[in-house]
């Protein structure tokens, strides 16, 4: 009998691949996932409320196997391909990130699962951005770097064409997902030998470290992998304990007795050697080991608001990815996040985070008409927060900027272009607010009708 494979498992067996894969190249990877096994297990072990929680929302069962990559490609078929290859493993474009804020020459989305179930079966991203080459200051370069680029194949035509059986088929059979797994991993493949001469290398490195980084290889090798702390803090301490290259600050909000969003830090890049088309070999920076934690989503009023206080702390302290007063710009964080509610409950009543409902069975029936906010006072109705699965894109910047080196900061302000990049990916992105909305709003139903049996 002949067995289609779902999407979740395909995604499940080409993340382990991957991360063994990951495994073997970056060495310091491996230090990374034991350092925050070792963290979560001392959390959990501390915090009996917060494994019942997770336990409750089915988020503990996926918590070690949970990772995020990045990749980077360099034109519209690409991304296309890139789309079709990621639905295979049911893994969707959900929003748009415009990094040119932060003077990187690329727009970016987020390849996730997008069902509550598929999430926890297990939630693999892939950050995937986009080269911009009108932004280049030198289109001279920019036309060659086209050239370069149109010369390349990223998938192989094996793995393109069981894409294509399974576009056709809604699917592909054990066989045929097993192979397709092993002929995706040789995309996000890291080869040492580039596709360019050492002088185009410096030109293309002049102009944006990224373009240089995008343009000069096979393929776009997987930049990091990322697993989950549930102590972003305490793991930041080990990795300096372990004497790993540890950022000096961590990306994101500040650490508080309710997480929100997302929080991040890494190890510095690695430096390795390659080699060119002319026979010189020297060294490349770009891949990187990074931790993340996950908190709160937040609904459009609450991003507003964290925004808001994200931008005073830096207005008064500069990035924090800067290499001046990381101490001061921590300190301005923590202040001005007094203004963001720190529990759940002011969250729910003030609109600023997406929540999941679940019936007490054991309690009464609701009365008729009985309010939302009674039921959950009563019990009747327990409410958890959803957790934030998507990217910052001031986070996304930090990270990239922390490992690249030479003019990371250039000047490519605020030029966002939603249109094109879908245009590009040969289809609309999905909005993560509207997916929180949804989630919200059929856990709710479920619970009530619960209660009303």
């Amino acid at each position: 009998m002949t067995i289609k494979l779902s999407p979740d498992n395909i995604r499940s067996h080409f993340s382990s691949a991957m991360s063994e894969m990951y495994r073997s190249e970056v060495p310091l990877y491996q230090e990374l996932i034991t350092l925050v096994e070792e963290v979560n297990n001392d959390i959990l072990a501390a915090n009996p409320e917060l494994k019942q929680q997770l336990e409750k929302t089915g988020e503990l069962n996926r918590l070690n196997v949970e990772r995020h990559g990045a990749i980077r490609v360099g034109t519209a078929t690409e991304l296309n391909n890139i789309r079709r290859l990621f639905a295979v493993m049911g893994m969707y474009p959900v929003g748009y990130y415009d990094l040119s804020v932060a003077g990187l020459p690329v727009h970016s989305t987020a390849f996730r699962p997008t069902a509550k179930s598929s999430l926890n079966k297990n939630p693999f991203r892939i950050f995937t951005s986009l080269l911009r080459l009108e932004l280049l200051e030198d289109q001279e370069l920019a036309q060659k770097a086209e050239r370069i680029l149109n010369r390349r194949q990223i998938i192989t035509d094996r793995a393109l064409a069981l894409i294509e059986i399974a576009e056709a088929n809604n699917g592909l059979l054990e066989t045929e997902a097993n192979e397709f797994v092993q002929e995706a991993l040789e995309t996000f493949r890291w080869h040492s030998q580039a596709t360019v001469s050492s002088e185009t290398y410096q030109e293309l490195l002049r102009a944006h470290s990224l373009v240089a980084d995008i343009v000069s290889f096979r393929g776009p090798h997987i930049n990091h992998l990322t697993p989950r702390t549930l102590d972003i803090d305490l793991a930041q301490k080990k990795m300096v304990e372990k004497n790993m290259p540890a950022k000096a600050t961590i990306e994101g909000p500040p650490k508080r007795n309710l997480a929100i969003l997302l929080r991040q830090t890494a190890f510095k890049a690695l430096t390795e050697n390659i080699s060119f088309t002319d026979g010189i070999n020297s060294t490349h920076t770009a891949r990187f080991g990074e931790i993340e934690q996950r908190g709160s989503a937040l609904t459009p009023k609450g991003r507003k608001l964290y925004d808001k206080l994200l931008n005073a702390a830096i207005n008064q302290n500069g990035n924090q990815s800067s290499k001046e007063g990381p101490e001061q710009y921590s300190q301005a964080l923590e202040k001005a996040f007094e203004a963001f509610p720190s529990d759940y409950a002011s969250l729910a009543k003030e609109n600023l985070g997406f929540f999941e409902y679940h019936a007490n069975k054991q309690a009464r029936k609701p009365k008729q008409d009985e309010s939302i906010e009674a039921l959950i006072e009563t019990g009747a109705l327990i409410c958890s927060p959803q957790t934030y699965e998507d990217f910052l894109p001031v986070s996304a910047a930090g990270i990239f900027h922390s490992n690249l080196d030479s003019n990371a900061g250039a000047d490519y302000t605020n030029k966002a272009n939603q249109k094109s990049f879908e245009e590009s990916l040969g289809c609309q992105v999905i909005s993560e607010m509207t997916l929180y909305k949804e989630i919200e709003e059929k856990s709710l139903r479920e619970a009530l009708s619960i209660l009303k049996d």
